[in-house]
Protein backbone atom coordinates (compact mmCIF):
# COMPACT_ATOMS: atom_id res chain seq x y z
CA UNK A 1 0.00 0.00 0.00
CA UNK A 2 1.22 3.45 -1.00
CA UNK A 3 1.54 5.49 2.37
CA UNK A 4 -0.16 9.08 2.13
CA UNK A 5 0.60 12.06 4.69
CA UNK A 6 -1.98 14.57 5.79
CA UNK A 7 -0.66 18.12 6.12
CA UNK A 8 -3.20 20.78 8.11
CA UNK A 9 -2.14 24.28 8.57
CA UNK A 10 -3.49 25.75 11.50
CA UNK A 11 -3.67 29.34 13.32
CA UNK A 12 -6.38 29.75 15.88
CA UNK A 13 -7.96 26.86 14.62
CA UNK A 14 -9.72 24.85 18.17
CA UNK A 15 -13.26 25.27 16.50
CA UNK A 16 -12.21 22.73 13.33
CA UNK A 17 -9.10 21.00 14.31
CA UNK A 18 -10.73 17.85 15.52
CA UNK A 19 -13.14 17.51 12.93
CA UNK A 20 -10.35 17.90 10.53
CA UNK A 21 -7.93 15.66 11.74
CA UNK A 22 -10.74 12.69 11.98
CA UNK A 23 -11.83 13.48 8.45
CA UNK A 24 -8.74 12.17 7.40
CA UNK A 25 -7.65 9.92 9.83
CA UNK A 26 -7.03 7.14 7.28
CA UNK A 27 -3.12 8.59 6.41
CA UNK A 28 -0.48 7.28 7.38
CA UNK A 29 1.15 10.48 9.21
CA UNK A 30 -0.76 13.27 9.95
CA UNK A 31 1.39 16.64 10.30
CA UNK A 32 -0.03 19.88 11.62
CA UNK A 33 1.92 23.06 10.36
CA UNK A 34 0.88 25.60 13.32
CA UNK A 35 1.20 29.14 13.12
CA UNK A 36 2.18 29.12 16.75
CA UNK A 37 -1.77 29.35 17.71
CA UNK A 38 -2.64 30.81 21.22
CA UNK A 39 -5.85 28.74 21.86
CA UNK A 40 -6.33 25.73 22.32
CA UNK A 41 -5.54 24.19 18.97
CA UNK A 42 -2.43 22.41 19.61
CA UNK A 43 -3.65 20.78 23.00
CA UNK A 44 -6.53 19.42 20.90
CA UNK A 45 -4.20 18.38 17.65
CA UNK A 46 -1.54 16.53 19.69
CA UNK A 47 -2.98 13.62 20.52
CA UNK A 48 -4.64 12.76 17.05
CA UNK A 49 -1.87 14.04 15.03
CA UNK A 50 1.89 12.51 14.38
CA UNK A 51 3.86 15.91 13.92
CA UNK A 52 3.52 19.48 14.62
CA UNK A 53 5.50 21.61 13.25
CA UNK A 54 5.03 25.48 14.23
CA UNK A 55 6.64 28.45 12.10
CA UNK A 56 5.62 32.04 11.98
CA UNK A 57 3.20 33.17 9.07
CA UNK A 58 4.66 34.60 5.98
CA UNK A 59 1.98 33.63 3.54
CA UNK A 60 0.02 31.01 3.01
CA UNK A 61 2.33 29.36 -0.03
CA UNK A 62 5.79 30.21 1.89
CA UNK A 63 3.78 28.23 4.94
CA UNK A 64 2.54 25.14 2.87
CA UNK A 65 6.29 25.51 0.59
CA UNK A 66 8.32 24.76 3.71
CA UNK A 67 5.85 21.99 5.21
CA UNK A 68 5.62 19.69 2.24
CA UNK A 69 9.68 18.22 1.87
CA UNK A 70 9.36 17.58 5.56
CA UNK A 71 6.22 15.32 4.74
CA UNK A 72 7.70 11.40 5.60
CA UNK A 73 5.56 9.82 2.79
CA UNK A 74 5.60 10.59 -1.08
CA UNK A 75 2.17 11.57 -2.01
CA UNK A 76 0.30 14.42 0.11
CA UNK A 77 -3.03 15.43 0.98
CA UNK A 78 -3.40 18.54 2.06
CA UNK A 79 -6.01 20.08 4.24
CA UNK A 80 -7.48 23.30 5.45
CA UNK A 81 -8.64 23.15 8.69
CA UNK A 82 -12.17 24.76 7.56
CA UNK A 83 -11.93 21.36 5.34
CA UNK A 84 -13.42 18.08 5.91
CA UNK A 85 -12.46 15.22 3.79
CA UNK A 86 -15.87 12.55 3.26
CA UNK A 87 -15.90 9.23 3.16
CA UNK A 88 -16.88 8.94 -0.64
CA UNK A 89 -13.04 10.99 -1.43
CA UNK A 90 -11.10 8.97 1.26
CA UNK A 91 -11.87 5.70 -0.84
CA UNK A 92 -11.03 7.59 -4.29
CA UNK A 93 -7.46 9.13 -2.88
CA UNK A 94 -6.79 5.45 -1.64
CA UNK A 95 -7.57 3.99 -5.13
CA UNK A 96 -5.96 6.48 -6.64
CA UNK A 97 -2.57 6.50 -5.07
CA UNK A 98 -2.01 2.68 -5.56
CA UNK A 99 -3.19 2.76 -9.32
CA UNK A 100 0.29 3.96 -10.02
CA UNK A 101 -1.65 6.87 -11.90
CA UNK A 102 0.99 9.09 -13.88
CA UNK A 103 -0.50 12.22 -12.43
CA UNK A 104 1.69 14.15 -10.21
CA UNK A 105 -1.34 16.06 -8.73
CA UNK A 106 -5.56 16.35 -8.61
CA UNK A 107 -7.94 18.92 -8.17
CA UNK A 108 -10.53 18.38 -6.00
CA UNK A 109 -13.85 20.35 -6.11
CA UNK A 110 -15.19 21.54 -3.49
CA UNK A 111 -18.99 22.04 -1.41
CA UNK A 112 -18.82 25.06 -0.20
CA UNK A 113 -20.67 26.19 3.56
CA UNK A 114 -21.45 30.02 4.31
CA UNK A 115 -23.15 31.09 7.39
CA UNK A 116 -24.29 27.20 7.73
CA UNK A 117 -26.20 27.60 4.15
CA UNK A 118 -25.13 25.06 1.24
CA UNK A 119 -23.61 27.95 -1.08
CA UNK A 120 -24.99 26.10 -5.28
CA UNK A 121 -23.78 29.44 -7.26
CA UNK A 122 -22.60 32.54 -6.11
CA UNK A 123 -19.47 32.40 -8.39
CA UNK A 124 -18.61 28.91 -5.93
CA UNK A 125 -19.99 26.61 -7.95
CA UNK A 126 -16.95 25.74 -9.84
CA UNK A 127 -14.65 25.69 -6.73
CA UNK A 128 -11.48 23.71 -7.27
CA UNK A 129 -8.48 23.22 -5.50
CA UNK A 130 -5.35 21.21 -5.87
CA UNK A 131 -4.61 19.41 -2.80
CA UNK A 132 -3.84 15.71 -3.42
CA UNK A 133 0.06 15.33 -5.28
CA UNK A 134 3.39 13.70 -5.06
CA UNK A 135 5.24 15.70 -3.02
CA UNK A 136 8.88 15.85 -5.22
CA UNK A 137 6.80 17.15 -7.99
CA UNK A 138 4.77 20.24 -6.75
CA UNK A 139 5.13 23.28 -4.77
CA UNK A 140 2.93 26.26 -4.00
CA UNK A 141 3.69 29.23 -6.63
CA UNK A 142 4.96 32.20 -4.84
CA UNK A 143 2.06 34.79 -4.47
CA UNK A 144 0.73 36.26 -1.02
CA UNK A 145 -3.15 35.05 -1.96
CA UNK A 146 -4.62 32.07 -4.22
CA UNK A 147 -1.34 31.00 -4.20
CA UNK A 148 -1.75 27.72 -6.38
CA UNK A 149 0.42 24.33 -7.07
CA UNK A 150 2.44 23.90 -9.57
CA UNK A 151 3.73 20.70 -11.17
CA UNK A 152 6.40 19.19 -13.49
CA UNK A 153 3.43 16.78 -14.11
CA UNK A 154 0.53 16.43 -15.38
CA UNK A 155 -2.68 17.11 -13.14
CA UNK A 156 -5.64 14.92 -13.00
CA UNK A 157 -9.28 15.91 -11.48
CA UNK A 158 -11.06 13.46 -8.67
CA UNK A 159 -14.87 12.80 -8.94
CA UNK A 160 -15.69 13.26 -4.83
CA UNK A 161 -15.71 16.84 -3.14
CA UNK A 162 -14.41 18.21 -0.13
CA UNK A 163 -16.39 19.47 2.40
CA UNK A 164 -15.83 23.05 2.79
CA UNK A 165 -17.13 24.81 5.91
CA UNK A 166 -15.81 28.67 4.97
CA UNK A 167 -17.21 31.29 7.02
CA UNK A 168 -19.28 31.13 10.37
CA UNK A 169 -20.66 34.47 10.48
CA UNK A 170 -20.50 38.07 7.78
CA UNK A 171 -17.72 39.28 9.99
CA UNK A 172 -15.50 36.21 10.04
CA UNK A 173 -15.81 36.68 6.62
CA UNK A 174 -15.05 40.33 6.48
CA UNK A 175 -12.15 39.81 8.41
CA UNK A 176 -10.35 37.67 6.23
CA UNK A 177 -11.70 39.67 2.87
CA UNK A 178 -9.63 42.79 4.63
CA UNK A 179 -6.45 40.56 5.42
CA UNK A 180 -6.51 38.73 1.82
CA UNK A 181 -6.90 43.03 0.32
CA UNK A 182 -3.72 44.46 2.15
CA UNK A 183 -1.38 40.68 0.78
CA UNK A 184 -3.43 41.16 -2.34
CA UNK A 185 -2.16 45.01 -2.08
CA UNK A 186 1.55 43.00 -2.72
CA UNK A 187 0.71 41.18 -5.37
CA UNK A 188 -0.84 43.88 -7.91
CA UNK A 189 1.04 46.96 -6.41
CA UNK A 190 3.64 46.00 -9.44
CA UNK A 191 1.08 45.51 -11.87
CA UNK A 192 -0.88 48.68 -11.51
CA UNK A 193 0.34 51.96 -12.29
CA UNK A 194 -1.99 54.38 -11.68
CA UNK A 195 -5.28 53.77 -9.51
CA UNK A 196 -8.10 55.56 -11.25
CA UNK A 197 -11.97 55.21 -10.94
CA UNK A 198 -11.61 52.24 -12.87
CA UNK A 199 -10.38 50.70 -10.16
CA UNK A 200 -12.41 51.60 -7.29
CA UNK A 201 -15.87 51.99 -9.00
CA UNK A 202 -16.44 49.98 -11.69
CA UNK A 203 -14.23 47.19 -11.39
CA UNK A 204 -16.35 46.53 -7.81
CA UNK A 205 -19.51 46.96 -9.73
CA UNK A 206 -18.55 44.63 -12.53
CA UNK A 207 -17.78 41.90 -9.18
CA UNK A 208 -20.73 42.55 -7.64
CA UNK A 209 -22.38 41.90 -11.22
CA UNK A 210 -20.75 38.96 -12.12
CA UNK A 211 -21.63 36.71 -8.98
CA UNK A 212 -24.97 38.22 -8.27
CA UNK A 213 -26.28 37.72 -11.17
CA UNK A 214 -24.02 36.20 -13.93
CA UNK A 215 -23.05 33.46 -11.69
CA UNK A 216 -26.45 33.45 -9.71
CA UNK A 217 -25.75 34.58 -6.44
CA UNK A 218 -29.55 36.01 -7.13
CA UNK A 219 -30.50 32.03 -6.25
CA UNK A 220 -28.73 32.09 -3.11
CA UNK A 221 -30.64 34.42 -1.75
CA UNK A 222 -29.43 36.46 1.38
CA UNK A 223 -25.95 34.71 1.22
CA UNK A 224 -25.26 34.79 -2.20
CA UNK A 225 -26.35 39.01 -2.10
CA UNK A 226 -23.30 38.99 1.00
CA UNK A 227 -21.14 37.01 -1.03
CA UNK A 228 -21.58 39.07 -3.92
CA UNK A 229 -21.08 42.55 -1.88
CA UNK A 230 -18.03 41.03 -0.27
CA UNK A 231 -16.94 40.21 -3.25
CA UNK A 232 -17.26 43.75 -4.72
CA UNK A 233 -15.82 44.68 -1.26
CA UNK A 234 -12.67 43.09 -1.43
CA UNK A 235 -11.92 44.56 -4.92
CA UNK A 236 -12.46 47.83 -3.76
CA UNK A 237 -10.38 46.99 -0.25
CA UNK A 238 -7.35 46.35 -2.65
CA UNK A 239 -6.30 49.51 -4.33
CA UNK A 240 -7.62 51.22 -1.38
CA UNK A 241 -4.48 49.17 0.39
CA UNK A 242 -2.25 50.28 -2.59
CA UNK A 243 -2.96 53.61 -2.48
CA UNK A 244 -1.84 53.45 1.35
CA UNK A 245 1.18 51.05 0.68
CA UNK A 246 2.05 54.26 -1.73
CA UNK A 247 1.35 56.61 0.09
CA UNK A 248 3.35 55.28 2.95
CA UNK A 249 6.45 55.54 1.04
Amino acid sequence: MTKLTAIIPTKNEQHNIVEAIKSVNFSDEIMIIDSFSTDETIKLAEPLSDTILQREYQNSASQKNWAIPQAKNKWILLLDADERATPELKEEVIRIINSNTKYSGFWIKRQNYFMGKKIRFSGWQGDKVIRLFRRDDCKYEKKHVHAEIVSSGKIGILNNKLIHNTFISKQVYLNKIERYAKWQANDYDKKVQIITPYHTIIKPSVRFFKHYFLQLGILDGYVGFIISCYQAKAVSLRYKYIKEMRNAN
